[in-house]
C-alpha cells in the first residue's frame, strides 16, 4: 500500500467524528473571524469596579458565569439549536427566545454580531442549515445549529464553546492587566473540570433549564454601556 493510501485509510478510520472535531476546532479558534477579541462581556467594567483584580477573582468570575450566568444560558441555547438543526420553525423560536432574554443592549449586540460573523465565515462549509436560520441569530444558537448539522458531537460543541469563551475572557483580562499569560493559562487548566461538568449538564438540558442568576455580572454589562474610556465593545 502506498503512503498516500495509508494516509487516506487513516482519515477514513477517523470518520465523521474526527472531521467534525477538526471543524469544531476551526470554528472556535481565536483566528475564526467573529471579532471575539473586541468584547469582554462586562469584564472590563468588573475590573474597573474592583470586582476582578487577580487570577483568583477572574477564575471565580468565569466559573460563576459557567454555572449560573450567561455562559450556562448560552450552553442551553446551543444544545437546543443543535437538536433542532433540521427544523426551521424550531430554530426561529429558539432565536426569538434568546433575543428576548438578553439583559442589555451590549449583550444583544455582542451575541447577534458574533452570530452573523460566525455564519458568514462558516458558509465555507456549505449546508442547508443556513437556509433554515432566521435573519438574526445569536452566536450560541449559530454554533449549535451548524455543529449539529455537520454531525459534531453536542457535548463536544458545548465544551469547546465554553472553553473559547473562557479563553477570550482570559485574553481580555491580560490586556486589562489582571493577569499575565502564564496565569491565564493556569486559569484555563484549572477550570477544565468545571467546563466538562457544565457541558455534560447542558448536553441533556432543555429550554426549561434556561435561566441566569448572576445579577452582579448583569449589572456590569449594563454599566459598561456608559463606561468611558474603554477598550472593549461590551
Amino acid at each position: 500500500m502506498t503512503d498516500a493510501a495509508v494516509a487516506g485509510a487513516r482519515v477514513e478510520e477517523g470518520g465523521a467524528g474526527t472531521r467534525g472535531l477538526i471543524r469544531l476546532v476551526t470554528w472556535l479558534s481565536p483566528a475564526f473571524p467573529v471579532g471575539a477579541f473586541a468584547y469582554s462581556g462586562g469584564l472590563e467594567q468588573a475590573v474597573k469596579g474592583g470586582l476582578v483584580t487577580d487570577a483568583a477573582t477572574l477564575r471565580g468570575w468565569l466559573e460563576s458565569l459557567f454555572v449560573s450566568g450567561s455562559g450556562w444560558a448560552d450552553c442551553v441555547l446551543l444544545a437546543a439549536a443543535h437538536r433542532a438543526n433540521d427544523d426551521a420553525d424550531r430554530l426561529g423560536e429558539i432565536c426569538a427566545l434568546a433575543v428576548a432574554m438578553f439583559g442589555g443592549r451590549e449583550r444583544q449586540m455582542e451575541a447577534l454580531l458574533q452570530g452573523e460573523a460566525f455564519l458568514t465565515a462558516a458558509l465555507s462549509w456549505p449546508h442547508a442549515v443556513f437556509d433554515r436560520l432566521p435573519a438574526e441569530v445569536p452566536y450560541a444558537v449559530a454554533v449549535g445549529a451548524v455543529a449539529g448539522a455537520h454531525g459534531v458531537s453536542r457535548v463536544d460543541a458545548i465544551a469547546a464553546y465554553l472553553h473559547a469563551g473562557a479563553a477570550n475572557a482570559v485574553s481580555a483580562a491580560i490586556r486589562l492587566g489582571v493577569t499575565g499569560q502564564t496565569g491565564g493559562v493556569a486559569i484555563l487548566a484549572g477550570i477544565e473540570d468545571n467546563t466538562l461538568q457544565v457541558a455534560r449538564r447542558a448536553d441533556i438540558s432543555s429550554l426549561d433549564d434556561l435561566w441566569s442568576s448572576t445579577l452582579v455580572a448583569d449589572v456590569m454589562v449594563l454599566q459598561h454601556e456608559t463606561m468611558e474610556p474603554r477598550l472593549f465593545r461590551s
